[in-house]
């Protein structure tokens, strides 16, 4: 009895080409969104705060590199951009429990204990 070989001739998929970021481009991004106030430090998490899905999504790609996962992504809000305009404000969660990162201690130097969508009181 001969054996069948089977070949696969599928089509690569657009997965199989999505570049990874790396840890010094992924702990760049992060930096910029903690001098922009999107990303602050609550405990043991880094919350972000966008009204770009996209930035999620990139939010997202930086703490899989960096060794983290994302916990949570919820709509918060909806906030006024203009008069006539309202945008959602996505609220993403992340554990980043890695000890070659120093995230943390660049956040206590150049960030801020409230996003910049937090309601002034």
């Amino acid at each position: 009895m001969k054996s069948q070989v089977f070949y696969d001739l599928s089509l690569p998929t657009l997965e199989s080409f999505e570049a990874k970021m790396l840890p010094p481009e992924a702990q760049k991004k992060m930096q910029c969104w903690i001098r922009s106030r999107h990303l602050i430090c609550s405990g043991n998490f880094f919350v972000f705060e966008t009204v770009d899905f996209s930035a999620v999504d990139r939010f997202s790609g930086s703490i899989e590199a960096l060794g983290g996962t994302v916990i949570s992504v919820n709509p918060i809000d909806k906030i006024w951009l203009g008069d006539h305009r309202q945008v959602v404000l996505y609220r993403a969660t992340a554990s980043l429990h890695t000890p070659c990162h120093n995230l943390k201690q660049y956040w206590l130097k150049y960030g801020s204990f409230r996003t910049r969508f937090d309601e002034q009181v």
